[in-house]
C-alpha cells in the first residue's frame, strides 16, 4: 500500500502525519495541487520489459492521461538489481542526481507498474514523503521542489509522462535537505 509521511521540513524526527489510507493520501496531496490515483496492476510483464510492452500493458490507462492532460511525449523505464559492479555504480549514481532537491519545468507524472519509489515533496514548509508502489500514479505539478529516491537496489517499472521531450531536465535548487529525512530504505524497513 502507499504511504503518505509528512515532516516539518526543519524536524525530520516529528512526523505530522502517517497514514495508508487512500482517500486521505488523496485528500492531503490535492491540497497540494498533486493528482493521486491508482489502476489495476497488469499481470505478466517480462523481468526486464521494453517500453513498448509497457505502454501496451496498460494502452487504455495511458491514453485516457495523455487526452485528459496533453502530455505528449510518453515512455517507460525499468530498473532492475543486478550484482554487477556496473550496474551498482549505474544505480548509485542514478540515484544520487534524484536526491537532490530540484524542479522541474512541467509536471511529472509517474505511474509504478512494478516496485515503489517515494516522490519526497517540499511544500509550505513541510516535506510530504509519498511511498508510491505498483498501481500509483502520482503528478507533481511543474516548480514542484521535490526529489525522489529509488533505494540503493532500485527494483521499478514506471511510466513516465511528459508534455515535451524536455520535461525532465531538473532545475536543482542545491539545497541538500534530502540528506536529513528518512530514505526509501528506512521508510520501507518502517512498515
Amino acid at each position: 500500500m502507499t504511504l503518505l509521511t509528512v515532516w516539518p521540513d526543519t524536524d525530520p524526527s516529528t512526523v505530522l502525519l502517517r497514514t495508508e489510507d487512500h482517500t486521505e493520501i488523496q485528500g492531503e496531496l490535492k491540497q497540494l495541487g498533486v493528482r493521486f490515483d491508482t489502476w489495476p496492476v497488469v499481470p505478466g510483464l517480462p523481468a526486464e520489459p521494453t517500453s513498448e510492452q509497457v505502454l501496451d500493458a496498460y494502452r487504455s490507462y495511458v491514453g485516457r492521461v495523455v487526452e485528459t492532460e496533453g502530455y505528449v511525449y510518453v515512455d517507460a523505464l525499468h530498473m532492475t538489481p543486478r550484482d554487477t559492479p556496473e550496474w551498482t555504480r549505474t544505480a548509485a549514481e542514478a540515484r544520487q542526481k534524484f536526491l537532490a532537491e530540484h524542479t522541474h519545468d512541467d509536471d511529472e507524472d509517474r505511474f509504478f507498474a512494478r516496485g515503489s519509489g517515494v516522490f519526497y515533496l517540499h511544500v509550505d514548509g513541510k516535506v510530504f514523503g509519498i511511498l508510491c508502489e505498483a498501481g500509483d500514479l502520482l503528478s507533481v505539478p511543474a516548480d514542484t521542489t521535490h526529489w525522489f529516491d529509488m533505494g540503493t537496489r532500485p527494483d521499478y517499472v514506471a511510466i513516465r509522462f511528459f508534455h515535451d521531450d524536455d520535461g525532465w531536465v531538473g532545475n536543482f535548487t542545491g539545497a541538500r535537505l534530502a540528506e536529513d529525512f528518512p530514505s526509501f530504505d528506512t521508510l520501507t524497513a518502517t512498515r
